[in-house]
């Protein structure tokens, strides 16, 4: 099964940048688009996508769900992503396939027809290889998503091998490569006819229930028993509730409408479960083919939103009444907004999920028909504060021929990473490491060989602190 994808990996990224992708904010490191034998339903080779990273050895990986297998990518260095392996799944031809992470285990549903299967898979031989430690229908055989919160894995809309459907099951993973069901919603809430996704932080479950609007449940493990907290089934331009995300204070809940088409993305205050509340709707524009999908919310300032044919578009949240597009990235160059509103036969295609969580600020995203991307937003998707506190650093030498020495006082985060650009922007070098906080002093040298002669600038962070200098290169 082991792939390792090198002048295939640059030749597929050299390609994305031969293609013109709209944006604004947006940077576009590099894409691949390897899946060019099977396809799903409407020419669907991806969906969802996750990020993990592997803090032994610094390293951070995409993983991206495919129509026939799962890839597993290391973008550690995002401007030359590496396909390190790939699992297959006995059903090819999927439309759906999500994932989610926990400790080194990566837990894969696909909610189409048998045959079809529940995965685990082992990541800590990465880069390496994978390991397939489940792969059957023993606990389930569809599930259409899944969310994991601390050591409970959520599956929502699981069928069983005898099509037996429940709503959402919660599963515990106090063993990772066994999970147990602790309960269903069906067993106390039977009147919910059908959990599609689900946000949960501290057992309490946003539930988007489709045509039912959203739900609110708190999950107790010492009763094993699901208690409602609150509901919003009647909203204005109101669909079918797809999926959520919330804000780290827990006010503010980003969620989107499906169906039908020209839907717009909502905005609620949730700070008071019993009493949801409106705070907003928008969009980006007004074409009745507009789909959002998918939001995530980065602190309590930033939501991403997977918008299909409009790719991924990043919306200030910061006044939940009033929020507006900030920036976004467009990879369906074939139709859509950006392309006189031209979205052809079908709304559905496009930008399908995203993971802008990665320390490095790297953000992955699926698109259905043209592979995966790796882009960086110049908002930055890690909040940092608008006067951030300088990082005591040192760059040397300066100017720089071969090797670029980078010092300085250890701040005490778990993280740092090191972007080079040119003088027009572009991003020529990045990589994040983990630091290790027991030194006084963190010492780094990077290989600038490659680079060719010129001006550059270094940006250096290390949690709330950062460093910039402006650099010479030599030959």
């Amino acid at each position: 099964m082991r792939l390792k994808f090198t002048l295939l990996s640059f030749l597929f990224c050299a390609f994305a940048f031969a293609q013109t992708y709209p944006s604004l904010n947006f940077t576009l490191l590099s894409a691949m688009d390897p899946n060019n034998d099977n396809t799903g339903a409407d020419g669907r080779k991806y969906s969802g996508c996750w990020g993990w990273v592997q803090t032994s050895k610094s390293k951070e990986y995409a993983i991206i769900g495919a129509s026939n297998k799962t890839y597993f990518v290391d973008i550690t260095n995002p401007l030359v992503p590496v396909i390190c392996d790939s699992v297959n799944n006995p059903r090819t031809g999927c439309t759906w396939r999500e994932l989610k992470t926990y400790q080194n285990y990566c837990y894969i549903v696909s909610d189409d027809s048998p045959p079809n299967t529940f995965q685990i898979i082992d990541m800590s031989y990465l880069p390496d290889s994978v390991h397939v430690v489940k792969d059957d229908n023993l606990l389930f055989e569809r599930g259409h998503t899944c969310f994991i919160d601390g050591n409970k894995l959520y599956v929502g809309g699981q069928s069983s091998s005898s099509a037996v459907l429940s709503n959402m099951c919660v599963y515990s993973l106090a063993t990772p490569t066994a999970p147990l069901l602790l309960r269903t919603l069906s067993d106390d809430y039977p009147s919910i006819n059908y959990v599609h996704d689900m946000f949960v932080r501290n057992d309490t479950v946003y539930a988007s229930a489709g045509w039912q609007g959203l739900h609110v449940f708190k999950f107790d493990g010492a009763t094993n028993t699901f208690t409602a907290l609150g509901s919003l089934t009647s909203y204005p331009d109101a669909g079918y509730n797809h999926a959520s995300w919330i804000t780290n204070n827990g006010n503010t809940l980003v969620f989107c409408d499906e169906v039908p088409t020209g839907a717009c993305i909502k905005v609620a205050d949730v700070s008071n479960l019993s009493n949801i509340i409106m705070s907003s709707t928008v969009e980006p524009n007004s074409n009745i083919e507009f789909v959002g999908h998918n939001p995530y919310v980065m602190g309590n300032k930033w939501a991403f939103v997977s918008c299909y044919q409009d790719g991924l578009i990043l919306y200030d949240i910061s006044n939940p009444n009033a929020p507006f597009v900030a920036g976004y990235f467009d990879s369906y160059p074939q139709g859509g907004a950006n392309f006189s509103n031209n979205y052809g036969p079908s709304s559905y295609r496009g930008n399908w999920g995203a993971y802008p969580y990665l320390p490095s600020g790297t953000i992955i995203m699926n698109d259905m028909q043209n592979g995966f991307f790796f882009v960086r937003t110049t908002l930055t998707s890690v909040e940092i504060p608008e006067n951030p506190i300088v990082l005591n650093a040192n760059v040397f030498p300066n100017p720089a021929k071969n090797d670029l020495n980078i010092s300085f006082a250890n701040p005490d985060a778990q993280y740092y990473s090191v972007d080079i650009t040119d003088m027009l922007g572009q991003l020529v070098h990045t990589e994040s490491n983990l630091n290790d906080c027991s030194l006084p002093i963190t010492f780094k040298k990077i290989d600038v060989t490659n680079l060719a002669s010129g001006s550059y600038l270094v940006l250096i962070k290390a949690g709330e602190k950062q460093f910039q200098e402006k650099i010479i290169i030599t030959k």
